[in-house]
């Protein structure tokens, strides 16, 4: 069996052939000197700046040509971990008699030993349910030929030994030297639709062996069969996502709705064929059930007409999952219990995770723009100065309102450019739910929510488009989430409010990335933390069930890293009916691109739902919460410090890639929200990603040097051991700041050489926050980790060439006249360069 070091060292080779080919042997000697040289430097502990000073005196040419190899190296050794992943788990399942960390059996193990029923267990996983989310986003920046390239480079991995395999795999690389990596123009919302949902596929493969493994391994352990389901919905933001996003206009929505119909019932139907053709039993050899009775091959007939209900859009989803539930009686009555788990199960467990419409799409729009669209139909009505109202006043206006029954816009009265807007998209949810069902569309969030009005607006607005609509207020900055418990008591105390809700459940969206942008790394996490237990308290006394949303990038800055982790850090009792989860980007194609991989991820979120919604309120230790109130304070006052230092935004823009990252074609979704060019209005994603590409990772730790130093050291010991919540976090920053490089990022404080002051800050932050994460965890940075810790060493000495090369195209470009012959140039090199150093570091946006 081959492992990772000679894959990896395949690759190289196939790669190396190819540059020999394509570029000549004197490219392939730089290429391997810049390669050698750095390596040798790193690993004597020496400085690297002599490298910078080799590439100083590269030309354009050769300067992009060596990012584009370096880059390239990376795709392939990425394909390589995840193999290795996939080896490992094949070996662990096929030597070890325990079950696996994180596993379906070891959830079950853990709840048992916790003292849980079998029917107490049950019961639980009945009533929670994780929601995995699918989100455009910026730092899945291959194209999709690219990715195609990649993906079969991956279906021969396991072959490598095999001669034909290996000329197949170099074949592909030779194409991919030959192919344009970026972008000539910026992804369609439909662009992002389509990739985003390309890896359902996958997820609807792995699904029926995951729910089949789910129930087996209850039944191991508890001795008892269950009919559980497995506790996972899919929804998506991609052509839904309306805020700041000027391309997702109400037609892009519809056509996202119609592409999700279209791609459900197209996999609907694939996976009733394939159903169609196993169930051939025959009534003259088979005790038919009476309900079944009349056809020869009863159970062929009724998935004949489910085919043909769905080719001509008259099945409803009732229909389906009813007599796909009464097709699965029939043949446990006719003793058929093998071909009931093996061939019908499969289709009814994909038919009730993705319906006839695959995905439930939520829409998201700015409270900004909400409360102005109601504010104009309330004009309609006399009410001229909504806007100027206080918040008690808008409340009393739009509580009377929903005591009527009126439309506020008369029959064919024309609609605004901002009520189009607004309105469109709610239209489009509409006729979704009656062309697919009530799953097409799910629900309302409302970014920037500050008051009860704005989700009271989203009421108004629904009732106009003839749509339920239940408003998701979504708390992003630190001011929000202090006050998300206040605003929550005060709606979920309305009647007129309660009254539309009814027996749903409430969703309450938590934003890391603004928090995190607004108040530092630690701050953020805190603030998150102590908003869900309260907002969980206000739900709990009010009656209302509810479900947290979490909006979590892939970097540690915006709430990243791994699931599991992530929710066993969620604080006690608060999980509700469950969790919603963003998947974005990059995230989707690490995780989903393969089965094996698919599978392991959606059986680790599976295992860390159970766990953390199995976990009882409890009141946490005065000394812990007065501990992080006093190290929230500190790392956010120091955090402030940084960004309003009256030459940081200068400082951000000399020393990181954010201006050209802005021109990157990389996203529909443009880098700043409207308005002035300021930190407040630009998107959490590019500010995480530039920090990035500098290796400072400043969102990912910066703060918590201040924080720890106001815990005594023996206090935070005893937090790291016995509070989740507080592990999680210092787990993530170990992360961070391992994948942090003071070296590479002293590099880039050239770009800035009359402002020093704050590089060297930052230098002396990181080294004061590894020593105090050290000595509370007790060990150096991952050292629980290896894998991990093992991959950031191997994969520094290739990522630096990439970052000085980086620099040098920035130093270029930015001493340029504008419309020199060598912009556009310099320009493509550059981006090249980003979205190289995102392939070696991973988790970056």
């Amino acid at each position: 069996m081959s492992s990772l070091n000679q894959d990896v060292s395949i690759l190289g080779h196939a790669l190396g052939s190819v540059l020999r080919e394509q570029q000549g042997e004197r490219f392939f000697e730089l290429e391997e000197q810049v390669r050698t040289l750095t390596k040798r430097l790193r690993e004597a502990g020496q400085d690297t700046a002599e490298v910078q000073a080799l590439l100083a005196d590269t030309t354009l040419a050769d300067a992009e040509a060596l990012v584009r190899a370096f880059s390239l190296y990376f795709q392939l050794v990425n394909l390589a971990e995840e193999q290795q992943r996939v080896r490992r788990m094949v070996e662990r399942q096929r030597t070890s008699e325990e079950p696996r960390a994180e596993s379906l059996e070891r959830v079950f193990l853990e709840l048992r030993d916790q003292g849980m029923s079998a029917d107490q267990v049950e019961e639980l996983a009945s009533r929670v349910q994780l929601g995995l989310t699918f989100t455009a986003h910026p730092t899945e920046m291959r194209r999709r030929t690219v990715r195609h390239h990649l993906e079969r480079i991956a279906l021969e991995l396991p072959r490598l030994e095999e001669r034909d395999a290996l000329e197949r795999v170099t074949a592909h690389v030779e194409a991919l030297w030959s192919t344009l990596e970026l972008r000539h123009v910026r992804p369609t919302v439909m662009d992002e639709v389509k990739g985003g949902l390309s890896y359902v596929g996958v997820i609807a493969e792995v699904l029926p062996r995951l729910e089949r493994d789910y129930r087996a391994a209850f039944e191991r352990v508890f001795g008892r069969p269950a009919r559980l389901r497995l506790p996972l919905a899919f929804y998506s933001w991609m052509g839904g996502d309306r805020d700041g996003n000027p391309f997702v206009t109400p037609e892009a929505t519809r056509e996202t709705f119609a592409f999700h119909a279209q791609l459900a019932v197209q996999n609907l139907r694939t996976a009733i064929e394939e159903a169609y053709a196993a169930l051939s039993q025959h009534a003259l050899r088979t005790d038919v059930p009476r309900d079944l009775r009349g056809p020869e091959e009863p159970w062929r007939a009724e998935l004949q007409r489910l085919y043909e209900g769905a080719r001509d859009g008259t099945l409803s989803e009732d229909d389906l999952e009813g007599t796909l539930k009464r097709l699965e009686a029939g043949l446990e009555a006719a003793r058929q219990r093998r071909s009931a788990e093996s061939f019908l199960r499969p289709l009814l467990t994909r038919a009730r995770t993705f319906g006839m419409h695959l995905a439930a799409l939520d829409i998201r729009e700015h409270s900004g723009r909400t409360g102005a669209a109601v504010a104009e139909l309330l004009s309609r009505a006399g009410h001229t100065d909504y806007l100027e109202l206080p918040e008690a006043d808008k409340q009393r206006v739009l509580r009377a309102e929903l005591r009527t029954h009126r439309p506020l816009l008369g029959v064919g009265e024309s609609r605004s450019e901002l009520l189009e807007g607004v309105l469109g998209p709610l239209d489009a949810a509409r006729d979704a739910m009656r062309q697919a069902g009530p799953r097409a569309f799910n629900r309302y969030v409302v970014s920037m929510s500050e008051s009860v009005s704005d989700l009271l607006e989203v009421l108004i607005l629904a009732r106009e488009a003839g749509v339920r609509a239940l408003p998701v207020p979504l708390f992003e900055t630190l001011e929000d989430l202090r006050r998300a418990p206040q605003v929550m008591r005060e709606v979920l105390a309305l009647p007129e409010y309660r009254a539309l809700l009814g027996d749903d459940l409430q969703e309450v969206m938590l934003g890391y990335s603004d928090s995190n942008k607004d108040a530092g790394f630690l701050a953020a996490n805190w603030a998150l933390h102590e908003a869900q237990r309260a907002v969980a308290e206000v739900c709990r006394e009010a009656g209302v069930p509810w479900r947290f949303f979490h909006g979590r990038g892939t970097s540690i800055g915006r709430g990243g890293g791994p699931m599991a982790r992530a929710l066993l850090g969620q604080p006690a009792g608060t999980i509700g009916t469950g969790l919603r989860i963003t998947e974005q980007g990059e995230a989707l194609a690490d995780k989903y691109s393969r089965p094996a991989l698919a599978y392991r991820n959606l059986e680790q979120a599976v295992y860390g739902l159970l766990l953390s919604a199995a976990r009882e309120p409890r009141e946490l230790p005065r000394a812990w919460v007065e501990a992080m109130d006093r190290a929230s304070e500190a790392s956010r006052e120091v955090y402030r410090g940084l960004i309003e230092h009256p030459q940081f935004i200068p400082f951000f823009e000399a020393v990181t890639p954010i201006r050209e990252i802005a021109r990157l074609n990389i996203a529909s979704r443009p880098v700043r929200r409207p308005g002035p060019s300021s930190l407040q209005n630009l998107r959490a994603i590019p500010w995480v990603m530039s920090w990035t590409q500098n290796r400072a990772n400043v969102p990912g730790w910066y703060g918590l040097q201040a924080g720890l130093a106001v815990i005594e050291l023996e206090l935070a010991r005893e937090m790291y051991r016995e509070w989740p919540f507080f592990r999680s976090m210092l787990d993530n920053a170990q992360m961070s700041l391992a994948k942090s490089d003071m070296p590479i990022f002293r590099a880039y404080l050239r770009l800035a050489p009359e402002l020093p002051e704050l590089g060297e800050v930052l230098q002396r932050a990181h080294a004061e926050a590894v020593e105090r994460v050290e000595a509370v965890v007790g060990g150096q940075l991952l050292e629980h980790e290896p894998t991990l810790r093992r991959s950031i060493v191997l994969r520094n000495p290739y990522i630096e060439p990439i970052h000085r090369l980086q620099v040098e195209l920035l130093m270029r470009i930015r001493s340029l006249p504008e419309g020199h012959v060598d912009e556009a140039h310099l320009e493509r090199a550059l981006l090249l360069s980003i979205q190289g150093v995102a392939a070696g570091v991973r988790n970056t946006g």
